[in-house]
């Protein structure tokens, strides 16, 4: 659908963004904006924001941003033209007619669906018949009830022995023209010039439906064991195009929706036995790999689709190829997990030996993409030699450059330089003995006077590094202050300061009650958190803080500040945290591997790491930009 800018800017502005986000989401005004829960990702606290001003909403969890036509797609799960067709409809807009050539297309595939809806229709009788017997004796064997097979419209078609035309004739005697057949890759027209015959012979048949749910194609499956192809699929038509569609895709697509998951299995019967046992969310590709454009699909319709495999090394090498195709993709928020299936087992198997609970276990933990990645990566590579290593390291790096997202790419990236940290730790044993192979500071293994520079070491500079909490737990100190007198302010941070690793064991109780409230629905005024924390038998705790003189610059922490300068006060206290940890976690690293080696390279890497730190450290806590609200000036 080819629209011009101006027709899109109008129909925009035709809508208030928050009213039809309103429709969906529960939005409480915030100023010039309204916050709500998100409806793209599963949270308990407000993160999600809608600016009518500026005709976009953005979730600070999740990343998801965009406009109306955005939000209708992405909450209803319809296609651009099917939402620009819905959003005109409410204002009495009229969508551009398309051109003639397009007319003409449309009508010649509203034709072809009508042709396969009557195939399918033809072929779900053929099963319920007398033909189809043991074709139903197998479903039902498989322990399908009525009600799946109806709703899955699984069909039967007629043929081996007993003939090659069956559905050609029977379409023929409706109407049905040889070319739209041929057109719908139901029948097969031979090269040599001979009769058309049917596709699908002697197969139990799985309608496959494009996202409105028309049947586009089918899947057949052999109930002869002497069939050679075991499972048949209809070939590429102007109707099916195999890579951009999957198998269930309607169905799921509104359970997806509603449960925020949608898990990727590899068969027609996984995904019926799975929706069957109460699990909806399921689709299938069909035959092939993951597509780019399939990968695309399932992100319209969760954030993290689940990719499931066989636990064999087939599976974990199908896994691997499909985290090829995503990398390259990966944006804000939007990701993969992967489950691997037990040993023999397949999702279809699993869930009726084991139960729906069993299987949704496996759902909910299944591993997110990281970690899969890494272990592709790291199994059974020997990591004894630095060559070795350095070869393991170039291979990472190598493979982490396809994401083409900059942000995303950092992180994995710097998540991996942690990784590999820990892999390549040395685990020698310091020893005062003469055990082969290890060395320690009496041993007079290893580079002359190793020993005796270790032993110093650990005397002088990296035996200093570990004064470095008082500076930390004072920051800590100021940013659960300002929670304590200003908690509206979690609610935007409410994951990052969950995240927080604290030294401070006592503000990490205070910061889990806060964290605990917002769980609860309890609400975030000074008064009930003050009653909250007395009720905890934390109120020294707080008391404490609100004594503490060396915090009193932090002016913006205390009660008498206003909300405005006191988040901004607590954005500038958190970034420096972050720094602060951040060059705290290089030093300790770098510190670690001179004592390992204790080399030229390592001595430059590990003082840089002092200087930055040490640097960050010392540095008085400058905080520019607020203080106006307060009727206070802040001076450097």
């Amino acid at each position: 659908m080819a629209l011009s800018p101006q027709f899109l800017d109008e129909l925009k502005h035709r809508f208030t963004l928050s009213d039809v986000v309103g429709r969906t989401v529960k939005l409480v005004r915030r100023g010039r904006e309204h916050t709500g829960l998100c409806p793209f990702h599963g949270e308990k606290t407000p993160s999600f924001t809608v600016n009518d001003q500026k005709g976009f909403y953005h979730c600070f969890g999740c990343g998801a941003h965009g406009g109306v036509i955005d939000f209708v797609m992405g909450t209803e799960g319809l296609t651009f033209p099917e939402t620009i067709e819905k959003l005109a409809g409410e204002v009495g807009m009229e969508v551009p007619k398309p051109s003639r050539e397009q007319v003409e297309r449309d009508k010649k595939r509203s034709s072809l669906s009508e042709v396969m809806e009557m195939v399918t229709t033809w072929y779900e009788a053929q099963l319920q018949g007398a033909v189809g017997a043991s074709a139903l004796s197998y479903v039902r064997g498989r322990g399908l009830r009525s009600d799946t097979i109806t709703s899955f419209r699984l069909g039967y078609a007629p043929g081996g022995r007993a003939g090659r035309t069956h559905l050609k004739d029977a379409m023929l005697a409706r109407g049905v023209t040889e070319d739209q057949l041929i057109e719908t890759g139901m029948v097969i027209k031979p090269e040599s010039g001979g009769e058309s015959y049917d596709r699908f012979r002697d197969r139990l048949m799985f309608p496959i439906a494009d996202r409105q749910g028309r049947i586009i194609a089918f899947g057949g499956r052999a109930l002869s064991s002497d069939v050679k192809a075991k499972y048949l699929n209809s070939p590429e038509t102007s109707l099916f195009h195999k890579g951009a569609t999957l198998y269930n895709w309607a169905n799921a697509r509104q359970a997806a929706y509603d449960t925020g998951q949608v898990m990727v299995v590899e068969g027609y019967m996984d995904v019926i036995a799975l929706a069957e046992a109460g699990i909806p969310y399921c689709v299938a590709p069909l035959g092939t790999a993951l597509t780019e454009e399939q990968i695309a699909h399932l992100w319209h319709m969760a954030d993290e689709p689940i990719l499931s495999f066989d636990g064999d090394n087939a599976g974990r090498r199908a896994a691997t190829r499909a985290m090829d195709r995503a990398l390259p993709m990966l944006q804000p928020g939007k990701s993969l997990r992967f489950l691997f299936m037990p040993e023999g087992e397949d999702p279809d198997t699993l869930v009726r030996k084991e139960g729906k609970t069993v299987l949704e276990t496996m759902i909910d933990t299944a591993d997110p993409l990281v970690s899969v990645l890494w272990q592709s990566l790291t199994d059974g590579v020997a990591v004894d030699t630095p060559e070795r290593r350095a070869g393991l390291e170039k291979a990472i790096f190598i493979k982490l450059a396809d994401i083409q997202d900059e942000n995303i790419k950092k992180l994995y990236q710097g998540e991996f330089r942690d990784r590999l940290y820990q892999l390549f730790r040395p685990q020698k044993k310091w020893t005062a003995g003469h055990e082969k192979g290890k060395y320690s500071p009496r041993s007079g293994h290893g580079r002359k006077g190793q020993g005796l520079a270790t032993g110093l070491l650990a005397k002088t500079m990296l035996g200093r590094s570990r004064g470095v909490e008082p500076v930390t737990i004072m920051i800590e100190r100021i940013l659960l202050l300002c929670l304590i007198n200003h908690p509206a302010i979690l609610l935007k941070y409410t994951e990052e300061v969950a995240a927080l690793n604290l030294v401070d064991e006592d503000l990490g109780q205070i910061r889990n009650l806060l964290i605990q409230m917002i769980d609860d629905e309890i609400s975030l005024d000074r008064e009930h958190v003050q009653h909250q924390i007395s009720e905890s038998g934390l109120a020294h705790v707080a008391g404490k803080l609100m004594q503490d003189k060396a915090l009193k610059g932090d002016w913006f922490a205390y009660p008498e500040a206003a909300l405005g300068d006191a988040e901004t006060g607590f954005a500038h206290t958190m970034a420096r945290y972050r720094h602060l940890t951040s060059a705290r976690s290089d030093y300790l690293r770098a510190e670690a591997e001179y004592a390992a080696d204790m080399t030229e390279e390592n001595q430059e890497r590990f003082f840089a790491a002092q200087q930055v730190f040490r640097a960050l450290e010392e540095k008085e806590a400058t905080i520019y930009g607020y203080g106006i609200e307060s009727n206070k000036v802040h001076e450097a």
